[in-house]
């Protein structure tokens, strides 16, 4: 069986948790307490070079980290994932995006969450927050001409944008201006399968630390 190592909070993890969902794939749950210093024991590290999560142990031992490369694996024959090329090249393209951008949001939205923003240097916000901005009005344009990031049909690479994206209002940016998004969001919502289930920062008492 499959063994996830999680963190709930998470939405890199929940990612995987979605997919997961999606394909009705069993799996036991082993949860990285990451804020506590679980990510940097050695056991852990031999799993997750980076003693992040969410990562995956395959029934035979072998481990994989990084949510958006879980995802790849996991989707490989199932209708998630393009059979054809270029099909699959397109989906990795916005799975770049997502980690090249999106990733601004996620860290403004944990900062914000647990107490952090006000810790951290006013340039950087600023930075973040216009990274996050023009991540936001391109997918709010993409997203007004087709239904899925990728094409027409839902795949991971929805999945890896949903995640933080749909959070974004947690990190002091208005969805409501961007349609197009949230037009998407509903789409993403309303598939066979979809975990709506969300984990608080606040289900944590050492969020509000800094990871170690």
């Amino acid at each position: 069986m499959l063994t996830l190592y999680d963190y709930l909070p998470s939405q890199n993890a929940w990612k995987v948790r979605l997919l997961l969902n999606h394909l009705d794939i069993p799996y036991r749950t082993e949860i990285v307490r990451i804020f506590e210093g679980e990510g940097q024991r050695p056991d852990f590290l031999a799993v997750n070079p980076t003693g992040a999560v969410p990562a995956l142990r395959l029934p035979d031992g072998r481990t994989l980290a990084e949510s958006n490369a879980i995802l790849t694996y996991l989707a490989h024959g199932t209708p998630y994932l393009p059979a054809d090329p270029f099909g699959q090249a397109k989906v990795q393209q916005w799975l770049s995006f997502e980690q090249d951008h999106v990733a601004s949001i996620a860290t403004l939205r944990h900062w914000t969450l647990t107490g952090k923003l006000a810790r951290r240097a006013p340039a950087l916000v600023d930075r973040l927050r216009h990274v996050a901005g023009k991540a936001l009005a391109i997918l709010d344009r993409e997203l007004t001409q087709r239904p899925f990031i990728a094409g027409d049909a839902y795949t991971i690479a929805d999945m890896s944008l949903f995640a933080y994206v749909h959070r974004a209002d947690e990190a002091g940016l208005a969805l409501s201006d961007y349609p197009g998004v949230m037009g998407w969001i509903g789409r993403v919502r309303a598939q066979p399968g979809f975990l709506g289930t969300v984990y608080p920062y606040s289900i944590d008492p050492f969020s509000g630390g800094e990871l170690p």
